[in-house]
């Protein structure tokens, strides 16, 4: 029983249906709206569409765009980064370096100083020895038949340039107890011994003018009342080697010989001034060589100092400028 209520059942469900009554020409009217729609929506939407996926495209070409140039700013980011790390260390190790070069300097130039100090001060002791050692005729014919004898003139000369170079523009006194002033004076000591003896005279007007021609160079360039006992050995070297007429010929004949000796005449030293004018008068007294400079002489002479000088406090220098003038006299006579 159960069985045969299902079966008639089932065609019952299947066959329900609903239905509209429509006019015919409702119907007709509807028909031909939905074929205008299926004619001119699409040419409506896909026009639209279209338009839209152009827009579309072109944004996301445009995004696509944006996107390598911000991955490419991003790549360049990186490779500057990159790039500043490595400048940033090759900075902190080139400062490395430099500190640690700046600190070798400075160790070098200590280095430096201490072995200047000890040439220095082995140059004063050893030269100040050499001095004492030179006043002996015997000493100085050893010292100028030694294979180094023109090497060590060479060298005084350079030393002496170097130490007067060294001089502050504001210097009003030096130190007389310092090595390097120790070292000069007994290099000017030497030279002046060596010069006191006849060979000696010869070898430093043959073999090392470079020499005289530095001492009158330094004569010119030191300030008056400076290196007072510097000058003076000096000077008494250039006297002993114009005892040597070949010697005062050299020295006379130099640039600018004549006007040194009136700029030294005016020195505030007496002693300077003594040995100037002791130089001059080895001038006026060669015939040979006063025929060469006498005009300049004559012209440029600064015969009032002269005549100061002989009313000077100093009876030595006092002496020889009264000397001086009477030579003078007998000079002007026979001009």
């Amino acid at each position: 029983m159960e069985g045969d209520t299902e079966r008639d059942t089932a065609p019952e469900a299947e066959t329900k249906e609903e239905f509209v009554k429509v006019r015919r020409r409702d119907l007709e009217r509807l028909t031909t709206e939905v074929m205008q729609l299926r004619d001119f929506l699409p040419k409506i939407v896909n026009g639209d569409i279209l338009g839209t996926f152009q827009k579309l495209d072109a944004v996301e070409s445009s995004l696509e765009k944006k996107e390598e140039e911000i991955e490419q700013l991003r790549m360049d980011c990186e490779h500057f980064r990159a790039r500043l790390e490595t400048a940033q260390a090759d900075c902190m190790r080139e400062k490395k370096e430099k500190l640690e070069l700046r600190q070798q300097l400075n160790e070098a130039k200590q280095q430096l100083l201490q072995q200047a100090e000890y040439c220095t001060e082995m140059g004063a002791a050893v030269c100040t020895l050499l001095w004492g050692v030179s006043s002996s005729e015997e000493a100085v014919k050893s010292i100028l038949g030694g294979s180094k004898a023109v090497k060590f003139f060479t060298i005084t000369a350079q030393t002496m340039e170097s130490f007067v170079k060294s001089l502050s523009e504001d210097m009003k006194q030096q130190d007389l107890d310092s090595e390097e002033n120790q070292f000069v004076l007994a290099l000017a000591g030497i030279v002046t011994n060596v010069a006191a003896l006849a060979c000696g005279r010869e070898f430093l007007v043959s073999s090392s003018r470079e020499l005289l021609d530095t001492m009158m160079h330094l004569l010119g360039d030191m300030k008056p009342g400076l290196c007072n006992k510097f000058k003076v050995l000096m000077l008494m070297s250039l006297y002993n080697v114009s005892i040597n007429l070949k010697g005062l010929k050299y020295i006379s004949e130099s640039p600018g010989f004549i006007p040194l000796l009136w700029w030294l005449l005016n020195d505030p030293d007496s002693e300077v001034c003594l040995h100037a004018l002791r130089l001059l008068q080895s001038v006026l007294l060669e015939p040979e060589v006063l025929a060469r400079a006498g005009a300049e002489v004559r012209e440029t002479l600064p015969f009032q100092r002269i005549v100061a000088l002989a009313q000077s406090r100093h009876a030595e220098l006092q002496a020889l400028a009264k000397e001086l003038l009477e030579d003078l006299k007998v000079f002007e006579y026979e001009a």
